[in-house]
């Protein structure tokens, strides 16, 4: 029996997938522990890998090491802001990663200098998930 639902698990995986493609990847940057969960858990449940970092140094880090499909970045964290993150990624590698940054602050100001360092989506916090997943789709796929 063991094996049976070992083996359906496994189907089940594989049909998240098509064309048995890795899945992509999401690097979320957030230094809230409640908010990388629940999107963890969402991301996942749609079919994404994640990987997490807890503040902007990790974000970079990260990325330079696991080349992710896309991040999630919120923009204020501790040690470096998602600016100086979304900066530094745009200056610094040949071809960036996609980027969608979260925030709760409502200023337009914010949200016109991160469409002008290039940032792919801008969300504002609270946010229905299925908003954020239907941009992560669009921009990996």
């Amino acid at each position: 029996m063991a094996k049976d639902s070992a083996e359906t698990k496994t189907t089940k995986k594989k049909a998240a997938s098509p064309k048995s493609e890795a899945p992509k990847r999401i690097l979320l940057v957030d230094d809230d522990a409640d908010i990388i969960e629940s999107l963890r858990l969402a991301l996942e449940a749609n079919g994404f890998e994640v990987l997490v970092a807890r503040d902007g140094n990790q974000g970079l880090a990260l990325t330079e090491r696991e080349d992710p499909d896309l991040v999630i970045l919120d923009m204020m964290m501790p040690k470096r802001s998602g600016f100086l993150v979304l900066e530094k990624l745009r200056r610094t590698r040949e071809t960036p990663p996609r980027v969608i940054m979260i925030t709760a602050n409502e200023g337009a100001r914010h949200k016109a200098y991160a469409e002008m360092l290039g940032v792919d989506d801008y969300i504002r916090k609270p946010f229905p998930m299925d908003r954020l997943i239907e941009s992560v789709k669009r921009l990996v796929q």
